[in-house]
């Protein structure tokens, strides 16, 4: 008979899961990371307060709200997986990344520019969750990390000069369409002319704006629903850029068809509001509908054998 190796109670917990009374000592975070904490929150409240009154009610940000709520929940639901492997790092590199962010988050508050105000404070933030829970742990939390980058929209400059083409390409399209059908229309570049009235299509038309809100919308839906099959959510995300692109074309035919026929009054008011409301869940039902249909034909990923399978 084999003899019994001697197990000293002192050193159960020190492996295993964070339940163990030694692995949670080990894992305890200190106080002054604690500090660090609580002070990077007070840091981040007056840019979110700012976040939230310049961006998220414009059609750039409107989706803001949404991605913070979600990706809370995200980051909740992973955290299980990550707090194993929460350690937090040498002091010294902990102080270095988050002094760096700190500098470019304090220099980018001076230039007053919200949108990179936000990156560079979420930046901050970031970097505070690398000194509380190391970069093991961070990269697990990957993933809701950059979905809830999306609660701050891109720069005007950005959202400007990538939207031109898409506007010029939508108006030219509308006003081509509309001339098949014997309507009076024309149109130059992003104006278009039709009967007495003359339209510009503004930026809230020109694809983009929806293509960051439905892009993250439908990351979330993705991850939730097919994190497990990468290819798959890949392929599915492709679609999101032409669909947001057809979604903002019909909204342009239906602003134009109620300046037509219904005045101008009637198409920039209340109606112009539902026209976009009914893009974005238009926009939504394809992308639902693409996974419908691309599920139908991509064919179910293997599920893996459980272990004693395996080792037969």
């Amino acid at each position: 008979m084999k003899p019994i190796a001697h197990i000293d109670p002192d050193e159960i917990g020190f492996v295993g899961e964070p339940e163990g009374t030694a692995g949670a000592d080990r894992r305890r975070i200190p106080p002054s990371l604690l500090l660090l904490a609580l002070g990077a929150v007070a840091l981040a409240l007056p840019t979110m307060i700012d976040v939230s009154r310049l961006t998220w009610s414009t059609d750039a940000g409107a989706h803001g709200p949404i991605v913070l709520l979600t990706g809370i929940w995200l980051l909740h639901r992973a955290w299980p997986s990550a707090r194993p492997l929460a350690a937090p790092p040498p002091a010294w590199r902990a102080v270095l990344v988050f002094s760096c962010s700190c500098l470019l988050f304090m220099l980018a508050r001076l230039t007053q520019i919200i949108e990179l105000e936000g990156y560079l404070m979420y930046a901050t933030m970031v970097a505070t969750g690398y000194a509380l829970i190391g970069g093991r742990a961070l990269a697990r939390l990957i993933f809701p990390i950059v979905y809830v980058g999306f609660v701050f929209p891109p720069p005007e400059t950005v959202i400007y000069g990538l939207t031109m083409p898409m506007k010029i390409a939508i108006s030219e399209a509308a006003v081509w369409l509309l001339r098949l059908f014997g309507l009076p229309i024309g149109g130059t570049g992003v104006s278009i002319q039709i009967g007495q009235y003359e339209l510009l299509v503004a930026a809230a038309c020109s694809g983009l704006n929806s293509i960051v809100s439905l892009s993250a919308l439908t990351t979330f839906y993705i991850y939730v629903r097919h994190f497990t099959r990468l290819k798959y959510a890949a392929t599915l995300l492709i679609f999101v850029v032409p669909v947001a692109i057809l979604a903002n074309f019909i909204r342009v035919l239906i602003l134009i068809l109620l300046t037509y026929y219904a005045g101008e009054a009637v198409a920039q008011g209340f109606a112009h509001d539902i026209a976009g409301i009914t893009m974005f869940a238009l926009a939504l039902g394809l992308i639902f509908l693409f996974d419908t249909l691309l599920a139908r034909i991509w064919p179910q990923d293997p599920e893996p054998l459980p272990a004693s399978e395996a080792r037969a």
